[in-house]
């Protein structure tokens, strides 16, 4: 993946914050915590470059689900994401 380090225009820059709380919140509805995490991440960190007349282009209902709902579910008083691989059980049988 190619970074782009050229910083964006005020009006990109609310488009690009908008964009990912929109991402976030697909994966969030489609049930990919790991992906919404990674997505959430993105979105908090370009929102608090934002001046507060920026913050107020972008649609309340984005600001809430950002801030305060998926703090929620992703805040730093839950617990971390864990590893996926089950572990092996014991054979009770065998032949």
């Amino acid at each position: 993946m190619i970074k782009n380090d050229t910083p964006l225009s005020e009006e990109a820059l609310v488009k690009e914050v908008c964009c990912r709380i929109r991402v976030a919140r697909s994966y969030w509805d489609a049930h990919k915590n790991a992906a919404c995490r990674g997505e959430r991440e993105r979105a908090l960190q370009l929102y608090n470059t934002l001046t507060h007349e920026q913050k107020e282009q972008v649609p309340q209902v984005l600001r809430v689900w950002l801030r305060y709902r998926s703090e929620k579910y992703f805040g730093p008083h839950r617990t971390p994401p864990q590893n996926k691989s089950k572990p092996k059980r014991k054979q009770r049988w065998q032949d």
